[in-house]
């Protein structure tokens, strides 16, 4: 008899008043969580929500844990004018970096989202894509399904597209759209602000006059050019919209959802490893211990004690030593807790984990599991279930030089809301009162993407030294063979795109006011971010190693080269700068000095569980699945091989939605009675398998497909009747139905 108990009992909940997704942060409340789920993902930030969301669009359970609270509507978090402000608050990770010897021996800060709606609730607001060789490239490093064609249905799907109100303003400020690139129906608002500044017309008449041309639709494939960005914006409210506003807060009542903030996911549970961090060495070395069981079904269908087995046993649960551990791992849920001196929980997971904590906590969990590399692994205690080289290397990050050009002839700019205080109430009142007004123009949104062959005369000088690079000469001499090989692949990428005038080498942000800071897009530096103890409570060590590789720091200089020609133009002239940072008397040492000094981050860390082949030092495959694992995947930017020449938020919600396709994918293919609930086989006990049973003295026994046995408890039946029976997902599904039902009537 073939049938899914899920299919059956599900429809039940949709009775039940009340049981409904549930947002869980009142700090004390980690009873109220199922045992089990479906799919637990870890983060929840953009793609951490996008992914919860799309996969509890099905009938599965879902939960996903947040390190951080949920925001409280907080004018400095919704209100445009307010962009930044919420960087070094508590919804900051407020991670820092190890000090920078590639440029003047100090450490930087690196902001990072550590609340519900992640870097969405932090970030400037910018919405653009990159451009189609970005995602192309992607593709190239050995990722078929990646490519920018590929992408676009993403794209198109995560957004509600609004142009701007007006043909006078889209034509003043260069903005336009093509109808078949975006998308009209996805949670995520894209707009316009009610209100633009006129210095970005002087700016973008100045990029054309000396041959940098301007892309109308930035979000169309196009990468090199001026363009006025749209931003992640209600075009109604005039607020921000961020991931929990459009991928959480309106879904909320659904029942097969639950979203547990303030809690920190410390490991993940695998299959026969009781990878506990400490761990004295002697157990190391192939002693037996006794260890906790990882089954789906550990500790009784309905509670501990409730499946009492008949006394003949297979032997105990052990921890596994390297050589015992399997090819291919099973993570059977994570560990979680509030603080460092709180009780650690565990809540498993059916079918799959899913990591979404960014591209500096997502390799710190896999590394604190024993996925990682074995020497950092070792060094601290940490036994070795899969030797991964590249988790937390292959990190890049956009890292960026302000300048400072104040601008003396204009009628009004966002500094004259510091300085006057009438002026700026009236810009308040005016905001709350019609949503319009320079409160709704916060994010820099009049920028430009140069690419270095347009923009300097010595772009094939430092292509030619790039491309003579040894691919290892500038990665650090413990780097693992696998990731130089990579970097040699991405390398001659780069060398490629940077030789074209149609792929930006920098982005220029212009705030309006006189500062044209230049952002590095197609960096050759690459950095790492790794655990520094066995305590996942400690931030990890972070270095990005920026301007390790000398050819980012000969493409800044160019980059501040071309400022000094943009101010020279009529058109910014006419604004009346003034030469400050860098001064005009600056030559190419001064330079050099000011960007080592001023080198800081754009927020876009990257690529440090990347997806690339295992033999370039990949960490993931194509559909995004942890080398050596079944059904543990990472979606974030820690996946990105190459950063893309973009703010990235547009593109994590591309690839977060992709994931969810991903993933339901391979649940469809496993729906076929009898099918496991992952890709892998070679699995000792699977969800999904049939069970064959056959009862002795009333006590019913099972066994999957590999042989393994169990016992459920029940009434006699005759003796030697074979049958066909639920499967061990059913049987947790199950159990996650009943406890929903029994805590809604209060019977638990």
């Amino acid at each position: 008899m073939h049938f899914s108990l899920a299919n059956v009992l599900g429809p039940l909940l949709l009775f039940v008043p009340g049981v409904e997704a549930r947002l869980l942060n009142d700090g004390n409340n980690d009873g109220e969580l199922l045992p089990s789920y479906d799919y637990v993902v870890v983060g929840c930030g953009i793609s951490g929500l996008v992914v919860a969301n799309r996969l509890s669009e099905d009938d599965v359970s879902v939960l996903c844990i947040e390190a951080g609270a949920a925001d409280e509507y907080e004018e400095f978090v919704q209100v445009p004018q307010f962009v930044g402000s919420a960087i070094g608050s508590k919804y900051d990770w407020k991670l820092k970096t190890v000090p920078q010897v590639f440029l003047d021996g100090e450490l930087r800060t690196l902001p990072q989202g550590k609340v519900l709606g992640g870097g969405s609730i932090l970030n400037a607001m910018c919405w653009n894509r990159g451009g189609s060789d970005d995602f192309d490239s992607w593709e190239m490093l050995g990722n078929p399904g990646w490519s920018w064609k590929d992408l676009l249905s993403y794209f198109k799907k995560s957004e509600t597209y609004t142009p701007v109100d007006t043909r006078e303003i889209a034509d003043r400020f260069s903005i336009d759209y093509e109808l078949d690139v975006h998308g009209f129906n996805g949670p995520a608002q894209v707009s316009y602000p009610k209100y633009f500044y006129n210095q970005s017309v002087n700016f973008f008449s100045s990029l054309n006059l000396l041959g940098i041309p301007t892309a109308k639709d930035p979000n169309d494939g196009t990468t090199a050019g001026a363009s006025f960005i749209p931003t992640a914006l209600d075009p109604k409210k005039q607020t921000r919209s961020d991931a929990r506003r459009t991928y959480f807060d309106p879904y909320a009542a659904r029942s097969n959802l639950d979203v547990l903030t303030r809690r920190q996911v410390t490991r993940l549970l695998i299959e026969g490893v009781d990878n506990l961090p400490v761990l004295n060495q002697s157990l190391l070395d192939g002693r037996s211990i006794r260890a906790s069981g990882t089954d789906a079904l550990a500790g009784g269908l309905f509670g501990e004690g409730s499946m009492v087995p008949p006394p003949v046993r297979a032997p105990p649960p052990r921890l596994r030593t390297r050589e015992t551990i399997p090819d291919s791992l099973r993570i059977t849920g994570v560990e979680y807790a509030a603080n460092e001196t709180a009780v650690r929980h565990t809540v498993r997971a059916s079918r799959e984990v899913i990591v979404t904590a960014g591209a500096l906590n997502s390799p710190k969990l896999l590394q604190l599991s024993g996925i990682g590399p074995q020497a950092l692994l070792r060094k601290h205690g940490i036994p070795v279930v899969k030797d991964l080289p590249g988790v937390g290397r292959n990190l890049q990050d956009h890292f960026l030089v302000g300048t400072f050009y104040p601008y003396n002839n204009v009628s009004t700019s966002p500094a004259r809301l510091s300085e006057n205080a009438t002026l700026n109430d009236e810009a308040r009142q005016e905001y709350y009162a019609q949503k319009r007004g320079p409160w709704t123009a916060g994010s820099p949104n009049g920028v430009a993407f140069v690419s270095l062959a347009g923009a300097s005369n010595l772009s094939t000088t430092i292509m030619q030294d790039a491309a003579d690079q040894e691919p290892g000469r500038f990665l650090g001499s413990d780097t693992d063979s696998s990731i130089v090989d990579g970097f040699a692949a991405q390398k001659d990428l780069l060398v490629r795109q940077l030789s074209q005038t149609n792929n930006a080498a920098w982005e220029i942000l212009n705030n309006n006011v006189g500062s044209l800071t230049v952002a590095l897009m197609r960096p050759f530096s690459r950095g790492y971010c790794e655990i520094n103890s066995s305590n996942p409570f400690q931030p990890p060590t972070i270095d990005p190693r920026y301007g390790s590789n000398p050819a980012d720091l000969s493409i800044f200089v160019e980059a501040l080269r071309f400022n000094r020609r943009i101010l020279d133009t009529p058109p910014m002239v006419e604004l009346q700068p003034a030469e400050f940072v860098p001064p005009r008397e600056a030559d190419e040492s001064a330079l050099l000095q000011l960007v080592k000094e001023g080198i800081r981050t754009e927020f876009h860390p990257s690529g440090s569980c990347s997806m690339l082949p295992l033999e370039n030092g990949g960490v993931v495959d194509p559909a995004l699945r942890v080398y050596g694992t079944q059904n543990l995947r990472v979606a974030d930017t820690s996946i990105f091989p190459l950063i893309p020449a973009a703010h990235l938020q547009a593109v994590v919600y591309a690839v977060a939605e992709k994931a969810a396709d991903l993933i339901k994918a391979d649940r469809a293919k496993a729906m076929s009675f009898g099918n496991a609930s992952t890709v892998d086989s070679n699995s000792s006990s699977k969800l999904g398998q049939p069970l064959t049973s056959t009862v002795e003295n009333g006590t019913w026994q099972y066994a999957n497909t590999s042989g393994t046995p169990g016992w459920v408890s029940i009434l006699p039946t005759p003796v030697n009747e074979t049958h066909t029976v639920i499967s061990l997902e059913d049987l947790a599904h199950l159990k996650s139905l009943i406890d929903r039902l029994l805590r809604y009537f209060n019977l638990d």
